[in-house]
């Protein structure tokens, strides 16, 4: 076994091979960027070695740099994570070449199964069910609309060397597929430096299912079952559980064993996954092979109870896998959601910033929390934006997804905007619970994107008695300052009044053993709570039921937050409540005729000039940011008054880019 290891990654996954390598005695190496000089990863490992600036293509996509790092620790193996080198060729032959083991498959398996062209005639040829389409290189955007009227719409453009979502477009016309060609290359020369487009015939109402393979160097090769991973957006996978909710026996064992024909054709060794689309009468097609540990690994390695990243280690250590697929449990059920810093109201942009305060839930044999940062960490504008990946375990698949709930309730996060409502929204919505999933849920459940009144209000009389005690627990500790006159002490009345949303709720709160009695609007709610003020989640036993709200104080007012659901109120004496209905509302800014910017990014196209007429739809620049290009478009017909940035510019959040005449 390996003394010592390297891991040529950051974050979370970092942090994740660490963990399992502390415990199997082996030392670490980490490598980081003087973005990263202070994140946890580099402090988890025994050892860390800078390897260049910010920019991932001067660090952490650095071969030589990693390399120089090994010899320089002496670290007798590189465990990749997944991202940045981890499918590339030349980075498993660099370390090779110098006699390092790659934690992973041999070179050339990720040559084979990194072309997707290539890697669907292998699949073929292999006898794995592919999807029909053009495995040519498409040349230009006229021969791309030919062959997606062969195939017959829809089709899908992919890059050849894509992942992450990057160079796709769904095309469903003749114009679709001219612009959707040239988007598709141009992103993709942009991400991967090959501009390489083929084409497939896309499937309607598909599921999105992948298996997870394990081959050791002996020829033992293995399926650990499937993970569901059709909760998607943009091709980002937002939720993935294992098993699948729509898989039958049968079904599981034809994927897998094709999954394992695919493996032993490219004489596969270590953990990957061989990815499926599947349509709604479970007929199966070949997507791609991940030569890597992927994303959602912690959701198997709960059903399972095997560990991946140990698996790894003990395979490219030349260890024979110890059992074989009669072995291979499947118990329970298990989610996970993925937390980034993004804010779902304003179309998922990516927010960057300082974790002022960051309180993940706290783990046990049913909630895992798999992180690389922590409050005072710094989500930075280079890297991918994930805050944390949140996995719960249950019995089966309802009480998985109540314990996902109860958990993202905990998860208290401040300083960046995060995506924790949506993700409530997700695994509380009736359609996902009953597990009705397609590829297309997000698009088809919020086709106008996701706001605030989307979000599943949970019962609002919870909310009001959970308010009208947090308040009463704040005033009674102001009634007890020291320092006041005898006999004019502060005294409590048991009546206030909620106020949210301008309506005004009256209840009345009264002491009892143990807890508090909230009667509202002809019903009594029993509240047991030991919160303090101060204490950022505020936690009790309401009429029996455990309830977790995340509590702030916005000035005078309470800000709750439950489910997903934010709600700020104002519990007042019943006079003072009669007095603000005269209380002046302060109406925001109209920014209606500027055009913001949506997010940080790059102003890479500017196609409108002052004093132009532009039809509504038709589109006014495009703002690069995190290699990907968003189009802003008019939002009805307007004349330019003034550009007031140029293309090539820098911008910022909500800077504007046009004033509308």
């Amino acid at each position: 076994m390996f003394k010592k290891i390297l891991i040529a990654n950051r974050g979370e996954i970092a942090c994740r091979v660490i963990r399992t390598a502390r415990r199997m005695g082996i030392r670490t190496v980490a490598v980081y960027s003087d973005a990263d000089r202070e994140a946890l990863h580099v402090r988890m490992a025994d050892e860390a070695v800078r390897i260049g600036p910010p920019p991932t293509a001067q660090s952490y996509l650095k071969i030589d740099a990693i390399v120089a790092a090994c010899r320089q620790t002496g670290a007798e193996a590189v465990h990749p994570g997944y991202g940045f080198l981890s499918e590339k060729t030349e980075f498993a032959a660099a370390l090779e070449k110098e006699g390092i083991a790659f934690i992973g498959p041999k070179p050339h398996a990720i040559t084979a199964m990194g072309d997707k062209i290539a890697s669907k005639k292998l699949a073929q040829k292999a006898g794995v069910n592919t999807i029909p389409g053009y495995t040519g290189v498409i040349k230009d955007s006229a021969e791309a609309v030919k062959i997606a009227k062969d195939i017959g719409y829809p089709v899908m453009l992919k890059a050849s060397a894509g992942g992450g979502g990057k160079g796709m477009r769904v095309v469903r016309s003749d114009e679709e597929a001219k612009e959707g060609f040239e988007r598709a290359s141009s992103e993709a020369l942009a991400s991967f430096g090959d501009d390489r487009v083929f084409a497939e015939k896309y499937i309607e109402e598909p599921r999105h299912i992948e298996i997870q393979v394990l081959a050791d160097s002996q020829g033992t090769t293995l399926y650990l079952n499937e993970r569901e991973c059709s909760i998607q957006r943009r091709h980002q996978k937002v939720i993935e559980e294992a098993p699948s909710p729509f898989l039958d026996a049968a079904t599981r064992k034809a994927m897998g064993e094709q999954a394992v024909a695919l493996a032993k054709a490219v004489q596969y060794q270590s953990a990957g996954t061989v990815e499926f689309v599947v349509d709604r009468d479970r007929n199966f097609y070949f997507l791609e092979m991940n030569t890597r540990l992927q994303v959602e690994h912690p959701v198997t390695e709960l059903v399972t109870g095997l560990d991946l990243v140990e698996q790894m280690i003990r395979i490219a250590a030349g260890e024979k896998l110890a059992f074989g697929q009669q072995d291979v449990k499947l118990e329970g059920w298990a989610m996970e959601a993925r937390v980034y810093a993004e804010d779902p109201f304003r179309n998922f942009l990516p927010s960057i910033g300082r974790l002022v305060r960051c309180q993940p839930p706290a783990e046990n044999d049913h909630v895992r929390v798999d992180t690389g940062i922590e409050e005072g960490s710094e989500v930075s504008m280079f890297y991918d934006p994930m805050i944390a990946k949140l996995i719960t375990y249950g019995e089966n698949r309802d009480q998985a997804i109540d314990r996902m709930a109860d958990a993202l309730d905990a998860y208290y996060i401040r300083g960046v905007s995060h995506n924790i409502s949506f993700l409530n929204a997700l695994v509380l919505h009736p359609r996902f619970r009953a597990g009705r999933l397609s590829t297309n849920f997000i698009a088809e459940e919020y086709p106008d994107g996701f706001r605030a009144e989307l979000v599943p209000k949970d019962d609002p009389a919870l909310t009001i008695a959970v308010a009208a005690v947090a308040h009463r627990v704040i005033v009674e500790r102001s009634a007890k300052l020291s320092g006041q006159l005898p006999s004019h002490e502060r005294r409590l009345g048991a009546e206030y009044v909620v106020i949210e949303a301008k309506q005004h709720h009256a209840v009345q709160v009264v002491s009892v053993a143990h807890g508090w009695e909230v009667n509202y609007a002809g019903h009594s709610y029993r509240v047991v709570t030991d919160w303090r003020p101060g204490q950022p989640l505020l936690k009790a036993d309401v009429n029996g039921h455990q309830v977790t709200f995340q509590i702030d104080r916005v000035g005078p007012k309470i800000r709750l937050f439950h489910r997903g659901a934010q709600t700020d109120v104002l519990v007042l004496p019943p006079k003072a409540a009669a007095l603000t209905r005269y209380m002046l509302d302060k109406a925001p800014p109209d920014l209606s005729k500027f055009l913001l910017s949506p997010m940080p990014g790059l102003l890479s196209r500017l196609m409108v000039k002052e004093g132009q007429e532009v039809k509504a739809g038709e589109e006014i620049c495009v703002v690069e940011a995190m290699k990907m290009e968003n189009s802003l478009r008019a939002p009805n017909d307007v004349v330019i008054g003034k550009l007031l940035a140029q293309q090539g510019q820098s911008l910022t959040v909500d800077q504007p880019i046009v004033e509308f005449g």
